[in-house]
């Protein structure tokens, strides 16, 4: 009886351990695990950012700045305390009450915004510290009953933007940018202009990373046990252009293209002596920021693209005959009263022809007729190898993206007998130029005889302030010394006394060369419209600099160079004076 009731009590207890066990593992996997943070360490990353574009003085053209993403679980939202997320977060986010109240209503976690600017992320971050201590945030249990930890406002970077807070200016030069996918993030890549052929400069260097204990608004807790990687962001691009100048060349061009009935003006202001681009202006620009479909026509750099010159060849095929001595400007010429054939073609001169004329009139003048009779002075070799001397048919090495390099004939075609290409390339006809390569070809007249790289940028800038200057190509040699001193006194008389007086400005040294030439359409020929241009230099005692001006696309009674570029080169060189660039060479002396 006794071991019966002995073996009774054991057998409860049995079951009384059996149940306390159970009991203690319901506890320990229902209750004491959940409450384990699922990820106690985490990894942020710190996005690096493309660097900007910055004028001479400074002045941000293009700059980038981060886009953060706005999330949060619905479900951890506490039903009670829903109206006051609502209100503050539509207040801190300026997102409509309507959209927040639309994703409450998710069962799953929901993105409110990619496009959250800095600091409106940063008015986030201290509302989500707010909400956090308001217990507005909550832990619930999923579908499967599992506890789900409170998750509070989520805050991330989605991504990189590129402002343009001068708008148009420097436009396309400056370019454009797209957007790119990198893993979870948008980030720009540059188009065109010096966005493009600097992208890789600019481009961000890399990512930082910062690990650690995350706390309850998964940030990262700033220890001794984080652990942080510096991100490295893309370097700075230095233009050697001042806002100031060039916001005044755009007036300057703004109002030109209201005075033309032109497609467009474009201009540039070089120094010769070290190929910087001090302004570079078109009279058809657009904002980065919101291209729209009429913008497309703009978004190439008319400078790059190459066209015929017309009269403003003259003076680099003049500069070969005097090279080669094979002319003397003093000696006479017979200008055939102004009409010359040449195979089935008649050449003929727009100018009055001077009663007894000299090879120098040639220029002065603009004589079609003389050039062409000159030009037959050189043999087919001499005037291929002269042009090239010149830089043309090739690229200058500009920092601009898609350059083009133009063409001339062959030395086959400029030796036949006919010398029909001698003929038409000596008055700009046949031969395709850029802007860019007779803005540095005319800089050869005034600094020595040499071809200078053109360029844009000034330096490069790195994160940590560094500066770094580009490496250009060494000049090159066009014509001699000698040569260029003779061409520069030339075209100074060509603005005196020649088809270049409406450039001439007081006090300060011109010289320069107009060009008009009828446009060609492809199916049909040549048509009435028409490109004026103007390229020279402007001097005092001191300072040089070389100015181009292409009208393209005139039409009407006023299409000359001498009525539409030269008008506009003259205002540029008045600009450069009342900026300081030039001074009055009668002040320079006393």
């Amino acid at each position: 009886m006794q071991f019966e009731k002995s073996r009774r009590i054991f057998v409860i207890f049995i079951f009384l351990l059996l149940g306390f066990v159970v009991f203690l593992s319901i506890v320990y996997f229902k209750i004491a695990l959940p409450r384990k943070m699922p990820t106690l360490i985490i990894n942020k990353t710190d996005v690096a950012v493309r660097g900007s574009i910055y004028t001479k003085d400074e002045y941000s053209l293009a700059r980038s700045k981060k886009l953060y993403k706005l999330g949060f679980n619905p479900r951890s939202i506490d039903p009670n305390k829903k109206d006051l997320f609502v209100t503050l977060l539509e207040i801190y986010s300026d997102i409509s009450r309507e959209k927040i109240l639309e994703a409450l209503s998710q069962p799953r976690y929901k993105i409110l915004s990619y496009s959250i600017s800095p600091n409106v992320a940063a008015s986030l971050k201290t509302l989500n510290a707010k909400l956090l201590a308001y217990d507005v945030f909550r832990e619930y249990e999923d579908e499967n009953g599992k506890p789900v930890q409170k998750m509070g406002l989520s805050i991330e970077v989605s991504g990189v933007d590129r402002e343009y807070p001068y708008g148009d200016v420097l436009e396309p030069i400056v370019g454009y940018v797209k957007k790119q996918q990198s893993g979870e993030l948008t980030i720009p890549q540059g188009v065109d202009g010096i966005e493009k052929s600097q992208d890789q400069i600019l481009k961000a260097i890399n990512n930082g990373v910062v690990s650690g204990k995350r706390d309850i608004g998964f940030n990262v807790v700033q220890n001794k046990s984080s652990l942080f990687q510096k991100r490295y962001d893309g370097f700075d691009v230095q233009l050697g252009i001042p806002l100031k100048l060039q916001q005044k060349l755009e007036e300057i061009l703004d109002e030109a293209i209201r005075e033309f009935a032109s497609e467009e003006v474009i201009a540039g202001i070089l120094n010769p002596k070290n190929g910087q681009i001090i302004a570079f202006a078109t009279s058809n620009r657009f904002n980065p920021k919101n291209i729209k479909k009429q913008d497309y026509p703009s978004l190439k750099i008319r400078a790059i693209e190459s066209f015929e010159p017309g009269s403003t060849i003259k003076p680099l095929v003049y500069a070969l005959l005097l090279e080669k001595k094979l002319i003397n400007p003093l000696s006479p010429i017979d200008l055939n009263n102004g009409h010359y054939r040449v195979g089935k073609y008649i050449i003929k001169d727009d100018s009055v022809v001077p009663k007894n004329p000299t090879i120098e009139d040639v220029l002065l003048r603009s004589s079609n007729v003389g050039m062409v009779k000159l030009s037959m002075l050189l043999s087919g070799k001499e005037f291929y190898d002269g042009l090239k001397s010149f830089g043309l048919a090739q690229i200058t090495g500009v920092d601009l993206p898609y350059e083009k390099d133009g063409i001339i004939p062959s030395v086959r075609e400029f030796s036949q007998e006919s010398s029909a290409a001698k003929a038409s390339v000596s008055y700009g006809y046949r031969v395709r130029v850029t802007f860019m390569q007779l803005l540095r070809a005319y800089g050869a007249f005034v600094n020595g005889g040499y071809l200078v790289t053109p360029h844009i940028t000034q330096n490069f800038i790195a994160p940590d302030g560094t500066i770094y200057v580009p490496k250009l190509a060494p000049p090159k040699m066009a014509i001699s010394s000698t040569t260029a001193q003779k061409m520069q006194d030339l075209l100074v008389k060509v603005v005196e006394s020649g088809t270049g007086k409406a450039a001439k400005v007081e006090d300060i040294i011109i010289g320069g060369k107009t060009g008009t030439a009828r446009v060609v359409d492809v199916s049909q020929g040549y048509g009435e419209t028409y490109n004026g241009s103007f390229f020279g230099f402007a001097k005092d005692m001191q300072s040089t600099y070389v100015i181009g001006v292409v009208t393209f696309g005139s039409s009407g009674q006023h299409y000359y160079g001498s009525q539409t570029s030269a008008p506009v080169f003259k205002k540029i060189v008045e600009l450069l004076l009342t900026q300081g660039y030039l001074k009055p060479i009668s002040l320079e002396r006393k």
